[in-house]
């Protein structure tokens, strides 16, 4: 009888766990968006690889600029939508902290990148985003599946053998274009095969009700 009531108290403490990290789970981004961020890098790589005239450091850069910009608009986009549909939140900016959680890895990107284009290092931005934009996947490691976590660590692997492998050079666009077509692709799927919103809130209405059961 004893063990009955403690595999019942354990089983009591594994559900409230998991009802914790169900509510902390962010649901702000859209996997979809992700997905077409990454159709986007690799259409502009192409376009960059095969356009003689734009085998320039300068156009280049503004191509990707162009691929930065799409990213922004299709991600922060649907988290735009996402946010306004919570207006009846309590907490409405609560609900935004992990994605402001990641604005400073991602503004050092910026600073770091303005910093190497006026130097002329070129061929150093593509290890430096990908490195930069993993180590913001990290601060996801408690907000987004476990997945989100290891694209992360892809990116920042990738990152620094371009770093350091000798021979990468700014005007081929296919490191970059391959590694950030392949990681928005696999993040977007993880992002697709989380529950949405509301079925996680059937889970936890069915958590609430069992907790008020009577014991036998």
């Amino acid at each position: 009888m004893i063990a009955n009531h403690i595999h019942d108290a354990l089983g009591q403490v594994d559900r409230m766990r998991e009802l914790i990290l169900e509510r902390r789970r962010f649901r702000g981004y859209s996997g979809t968006a992700r997905m077409l961020g990454a159709v986007v890098a690799l259409a502009t790589t192409l376009v960059l690889d095969r356009t003689q005239t734009l085998h320039t450091p300068l156009l280049q850069l503004a191509g990707w600029s162009i691929v930065l910009s799409c990213a922004l608009i299709l991600n922060y986009g649907g988290l735009a939508l996402w946010f306004f549909r919570r207006r009846g939140s309590d907490h409405p900016l609560a609900d935004l902290r992990p994605a402001l959680e990641v604005v400073p890895a991602l503004a050092i990107g910026a600073v770091l990148s303005l910093a190497l284009v006026l130097r002329g290092h070129y061929d150093l931005l593509f290890g430096v985003w990908m490195c930069l934009y993993g180590l913001a996947h990290m601060g996801y490691r408690h907000s987004l599946p476990g997945g989100i976590f290891a694209v992360g660590f892809f990116y920042q692997v990738a990152g620094i053998a371009c770093l350091l492998v000798p021979g990468i050079n700014f005007l081929n666009p296919w490191p970059m274009g391959l590694v950030f077509f392949a990681g928005e692709s696999v993040g977007g799927w993880i992002l697709r095969s989380v529950p949405v919103e509301e079925q996680a809130e059937s889970h936890v209405n069915a958590d609430e009700e069992s907790d008020h059961e009577t014991p036998c």
